[in-house]
């Protein structure tokens, strides 16, 4: 076999690695997304319950939004 054989072979192998990885990496997210889903309003509520307030809806879709401008 010659040195451009194993070239190549090296370099197809390099990219189904990465496509392999790509696509596991992926699965692997979205499986922890469903088990740990984002904060939502329901859970705001909970956390400010938690500390003693009583929560407004203003109050917490004023910490959605700030949450969400961090996100970005």
């Amino acid at each position: 076999m010659g040195t451009l054989a194993w070239v190549g072979i090296c370099v197809l192998c390099l990219i189904g690695g990465a496509v392999l990885g790509f696509f596991i990496s992926r699965a692997v997210f979205k499986k922890q997304l469903e088990k740990n889903p984002p904060i939502n309003e329901k859970m705001i509520r909970v956390m400010l319950t938690q500390m003693g307030r009583k929560p407004s809806e203003k109050q917490v879709r004023e910490i959605m939004r700030s949450m969400n401008q961090a996100n970005k």
